[in-house]
């Protein structure tokens, strides 16, 4: 029986936190992952650049026979989902800061969202923003550092945790008592995170109801194929645009079982 192929992308590593989400929703379906970490982080990256990556990983994808595209990370659908959405006719799934649900988590009225800074300074986020802004109070901190040690695997050293408290201290200070984990390496720092703030404050991420909302548009707009019926073993392909080695220690690492990353073709990895 066919089974769709879904395609998900990020700057490196941190994505597959998204896909853990993806594997458990949609248990039967071919999953493709790029790992561009050569252009790690997007976060500091101009939207230009992040566009051209997003439009090279997504051709490549497409020609492993992707059905959907999942953006799986904040910066790069900032910066360039409605241009993907322009130029491939599939369904592109991005992710943005889970504002909603913290919302409807807070109990002080104030939220806090850790966030790369090309993610807090888009257009896309200011409108966000400015949507819950009479609700609530939302403070922003950007994280330079953080992407980098998760690519490192460094999930629990110190350098980690004074970086982690050094950018939530100033959301606690000013009464967040909820945490938006605003880029999908974050949530792998969650236990770490948890360890700094303490049990009280509530951690959000959006990697489920990405996947969920994964699996809506592929029934609705791919009904020919049948997902969630497993009938043939899963399998996963992972790419990487930087050194094959350490991406499959570290994937190996963050996925929980042993992965061998592919090095991606010289066309794409630089396009």
């Amino acid at each position: 029986m066919t089974t769709c192929a879904i395609g998900v992308f990020d700057s490196g590593v941190g994505g597959l936190s998204v896909l853990h989400h993806i594997r458990r929703i949609l248990p039967g379906e071919r999953l493709i992952y790029i790992a561009d970490s050569a252009h790690v982080p997007y976060g500091d990256k101009s939207p230009h650049y992040i566009e051209q990556r997003s439009a090279a990983l997504t051709r490549f994808l497409i020609s492993q026979g992707a059905d959907a595209i999942v953006i799986a990370c904040n910066t790069a659908t900032a910066a360039a989902a409605a241009g993907l959405r322009q130029q491939f006719d599939l369904p592109i799934i991005g992710m943005e800061p889970a504002v909603k649900p913290a919302v409807a988590a807070t109990k002080s009225g104030v939220i806090g969202v850790l966030a790369t800074t090309g993610t807090l300074e888009s257009a896309r986020f200011a409108a966000l923003l400015e949507r819950y802004a009479g609700e609530v109070g939302i403070v922003t901190q950007g994280c330079p550092g953080l992407v980098e040690q998760v690519e490192l695997g460094e999930l629990h050293g110190a350098k980690t945790r004074d970086l982690i408290a050094r950018y939530t201290g100033p959301l606690l200070a000013r009464g967040a008592d909820t945490l938006i984990l605003g880029c999908t390496h974050y949530p792998f720092l969650a236990p770490l995170i948890r360890e700094v703030v303490g049990e009280d404050i509530m951690l959000v991420d959006t990697g489920a109801a990405v996947a969920r909302h994964l699996k809506s548009r592929l029934l609705t707009e791919l009904p020919d194929h049948p997902t969630c019926r497993v009938e043939t073993r899963p399998t996963e392909l992972f790419f990487t645009s930087g050194d094959t080695t350490q991406a499959s220690r570290i994937m190996s690492l963050l996925w929980g079982e042993d992965i061998s990353a592919q090095p991606l073709p010289h066309a794409f990895a630089n396009g």
